[in-house]
C-alpha cells in the first residue's frame, strides 16, 4: 500500500483498472477484500491474464484513502 500512496499517478475504480489491464498499462493492482464478489473476481482474473501482481487490501474505504479520494474504491492500480 505504501507504493500506492507514494505513486503520483494512480488508476482508481474497477472500470479504469480493467481498461488499463487490457491495454497493458499497469504494473500492480490493488483489490479490496470487501468489494462485490463479481467485481473482485473480475479484477483478479484480468490481473492474472495480464500477468500483473494483485495485492489484496482489507477494505474499500482503506483503498480509497490510500488513493487520496474521499470515496471507497474497489480497485486501484499503478501505471507503468
Amino acid at each position: 500500500m505504501e507504493l500506492l500512496k507514494a505513486s503520483e499517478k494512480k488508476v482508481v475504480g474497477t472500470r479504469q483498472v480493467l481498461r488499463a489491464l487490457k491495454s497493458g498499462g499497469l504494473q500492480r493492482v490493488y483489490v479490496a477484500d470487501d468489494a462485490d464478489t463479481f467485481l473482485f473476481q473480475q479484477v483478479i482474473r484480468a490481473a492474472e491474464a495480464a500477468r500483473v501482481p494483485a495485492v489484496r487490501v482489507a477494505s474499500m474505504k482503506e483503498l480509497g484513502q490510500a488513493c487520496g479520494v474521499e470515496v471507497a474504491a474497489a480497485a486501484a492500480g499503478i501505471p507503468v
